[in-house]
């Protein structure tokens, strides 16, 4: 027995149970963050931009970010 994801895509399986393991890491992102009710593809947009430089890896807020770390306690703009 089978069951296909919100992706389409039906996860092989190696003992009846659905393994993962044939998935990519961004598969298995996109695919949870797409398979709640109203998930849209806009929910598993990439939220960071990792780079490289020199070595030193750099994890960076993306700029269209809908949701964006901050003081909890002040007014936003602020």
């Amino acid at each position: 027995m089978s069951s296909s994801s919100p992706s389409g895509r039906v996860p092989r399986t190696v003992d009846g149970m659905g393994n993962d393991d044939e998935m990519t890491d961004e598969e298995k992102r996109r695919d949870q963050l797409t398979s709640a009710p109203d998930a849209t593809e806009e929910d598993a947009k990439p939220r960071i931009v990792v780079s490289e430089r020199d070595g030193v890896k750099r994890i960076d807020i993306a700029e269209d970010a809908p949701v964006r770390p901050g003081d909890p306690t002040s007014e936003p703009g602020l």
